[in-house]
Formats: structure tokens, C-alpha cells, sequence
């Protein structure tokens, strides 16, 4: 068997994650791991962000990983990170192959290339549409998607429309390789909805970056409407908070709970044992929260952008994206059906575990970074 040397690095910021993790960081960590169990060595390159006092692992069930630091500001720390990681490689040889998170790094494909490295990209979601990024970080994104479209030796797409997005406008055709859906069965205690002062079933629950693609502002102002004891709990928070996390945090709301972030097993019972989950997101790639939720057999109520449906199909509650009025619509409904939306959670958890399995996805991958 041919054994890889790889490298790794771009959206995810470490493994494990930590403060401020997204979809990217879960990939990762579900991923790399299992790729090194198949025999192959990987060198994840992280993060460390000014005043970062959090624990550096420099190895995590078989992955090496290597730490350069980075800025603060968002978008930029992408920037500065994977410009290190990419001469890191090339100078001091440390893999053959690299795969790179996102086409915002496709810029760095072609040195690595020029340097007579494999390179492989994973694009998510189309991020040049993502509120978040002012003007010239859409604009980079677009110009990163000519380079994505060529420079690598192969570009992964998570979820089939933004894959048929790039295979229309550039004429090439490209692989499609989503998440897996895969979790532990998280322990049996209660101790963190203790802690957060929740109790089981009597929580609406949010997990995720509070950015504007998420959504939570329209989640937040359909709760308000709405008249129930149940409380709304949502988890985690930007890594570097701005104005609209401030708004959102500002609410008078005291059913709704800030908890902050959360990890591991405790954000896992957290989804077990909620009411119901709710995705506002306005644009998604091919959600790992969904996935997640879905695989523990939660009941799930998110937006009908096409990449959530793509997964939850009918097994989920689905509101018209982007309003706040539809959405509370729909919380309503569930308050008022908890049998309907669990026998949809029961037949979503099947569904998701025969689509969406990582042992196969594992295997997709290895064979695209040996081609």
C-alpha cells in the first residue's frame, strides 16, 4: 500500500477544536484521524491567535500538528496561516500531498504545485455570498475561484450545488465528497444542562458562530413572539466578536441563555436532549451541526436553503428562509406536535446514518489524494 505524507491546513484553526471552532474544524477532526488510522502520516498545521493561553497539542490520535501564529482580524488570520504553512511545506519538505480547507486558499496551490506537490482542495459552502465579509473579502473569494477552478489537482465539493455552480461556469468537472454523520453516543449525565440551568426536553437549542449567515438574528426575533416556558439555548459565539454578536447578546429576553462555548460530549448531550434543534442559517455548505443533530435523532427545525434539504429531506421542520415570521410559524407547530417531530427525528437518524458515513468518506478521500 501506498503510504501519504500529507499536510493539511486552512479553514479549520486546530485539532481538537476549540473557541471559536466551526464546520471546518469539526472535518478535520473527524477526518484526519481516520485517515492516520489507515496507515498514512498527516501534519495538521493550526493556529495560535494573540494572547492564546489554550493548551497546545502537538499530536492528536496519530495526526502531528504543527502551530504558526497568526492576527486577530477575521479573514486575515487565514491569510497569514496558510502563507506560513505553504512555505513551511515546500521548504522543509513535510509532505508530498496537501490538502487545503476552502478555495479562499487556492492562491497558495499554485506554489505549492510550482514546488512539485499534490494539492487537493475542499470548497464548502459559496462563501463569496457569506454577510460577513465586506466587500473586498467577496471580491477575493470570486477571484479565488478561478484559481480554485484550476490550480489545484483536484477540488472536492461538499454538497452537489455549489459543485454544479463551479462545474457550469468553469466547464470541468469536479468530485463530490460530503461529511459524515457518524457520533458517539454521548454519556448519560445531565451535568452541563444542570450547569447552563436547563432541564431535559424543555430547551430549543443553537450551536455555532454568531455571524449573519447563521441566522440567529431571526431566531432570536421569532423566540420573542413567542409564548412558551421552554427556553432558548445557544452555544458559542465569533472569535473575534463584533457588532452583531453584541446586538445579539443585547436581547431582554431572559428565557434566552448564553452559555458560551461549549465542547465535546457536553455540546452532544446538549443536542440529545433539547426539544428540538433550530438551524436559521441563510447560506450553508453541507452542514456538520445538521448531520450531527440528525445522526443523534433530535428533532430539527432549519431553513429551506437548498443544502439543508439536500440532507434533512422530510425529516426535518423547514421554514422559508430568511423570515422570521415563517419561523416562529414553525416553532409554534412543534410546540404543538412533539410526537410528529419525533417520528421524523427517528426516521431522519436512519436516513442520515445510511448516507452519510465516514468510514466511506475516509476512503473517498485517501483515493482522491493518491490519484
Amino acid at each position: 500500500m501506498e503510504k501519504l505524507r500529507i499536510a493539511a491546513f486552512g479553514g479549520f484553526r486546530s485539532i481538537p477544536p476549540k473557541a471559536g471552532a466551526a464546520g471546518s474544524d469539526k472535518f478535520a477532526f473527524e477526518l484526519y484521524p481516520r485517515i492516520v488510522a489507515k496507515g498514512h502520516s498527516l501534519l495538521a498545521y493550526s493556529r495560535i491567535y494573540p494572547n492564546d493561553k489554550d493548551v497546545l497539542h502537538y499530536e492528536y490520535e496519530g495526526v502531528k500538528i504543527k502551530y504558526f501564529k497568526t492576527v486577530k482580524k477575521a479573514g486575515f488570520d487565514t491569510l497569514v496561516h496558510s502563507a506560513k504553512a505553504t512555505f513551511d511545506v515546500i521548504f522543509h519538505n513535510t509532505a508530498d500531498v496537501v490538502h487545503l480547507h476552502s478555495g479562499a486558499n487556492s492562491i497558495w496551490a499554485m506554489f505549492l504545485r510550482l514546488a512539485g506537490k499534490r494539492v487537493i482542495v475542499s470548497q464548502f459552502a459559496m462563501d463569496w455570498k457569506r454577510d460577513k465579509w465586506p466587500w473586498y473579502g467577496k471580491l477575493f473569494y470570486l477571484i479565488s475561484n478561478y484559481l480554485t477552478a484550476y490550480c489545484p489537482n483536484a477540488v472536492a465539493f461538499d454538497n452537489v450545488f455549489t459543485k454544479e455552480y463551479f462545474e457550469k461556469r468553469f466547464h470541468r468537472k469536479y468530485e463530490f465528497i460530503p461529511y459524515g454523520s457518524e457520533v458517539k453516543t454521548p454519556p448519560a449525565n445531565i451535568d452541563i444542562l444542570n450547569k447552563i440551568g436547563v432541564a431535559k426536553g424543555e430547551y430549543f437549542l443553537f450551536v455555532g458562530r454568531f455571524i449573519p449567515d447563521k441566522g440567529l438574528h431571526l431566531l432570536v426575533e421569532a423566540f420573542k413572539t413567542l409564548h412558551t416556558n421552554k427556553r432558548l439555548v445557544l452555544v458559542g459565539g465569533s472569535p473575534n466578536p463584533g457588532e452583531y454578536e453584541s446586538a445579539i447578546k443585547k436581547t431582554d429576553d431572559t428565557r434566552i441563555i448564553f452559555p458560551g462555548y461549549v465542547y465535546g460530549d457536553d455540546t452532544n448531550i446538549l443536542m440529545k436532549n433539547a426539544y428540538a434543534y433550530v438551524q436559521p442559517s441563510l447560506i450553508e455548505g453541507l452542514s456538520p451541526v445538521i448531520l450531527t443533530v440528525m445522526a443523534l435523532g433530535t428533532p430539527l427545525i432549519c431553513s429551506d436553503i437548498v443544502e439543508n434539504k439536500f440532507i434533512c429531506g422530510d425529516n426535518a421542520t423547514t421554514f422559508i428562509s430568511g423570515e422570521s415570521s415563517s419561523l416562529a410559524q414553525k416553532i409554534e407547530e412543534a410546540l404543538n406536535n412533539p410526537l410528529s417531530i419525533a417520528d421524523k427525528a427517528a426516521e431522519g437518524e436512519k436516513d442520515i446514518k445510511n448516507r452519510f458515513n465516514w468510514d466511506v468518506i475516509t476512503d473517498q478521500y485517501i483515493e482522491l489524494l493518491k490519484k
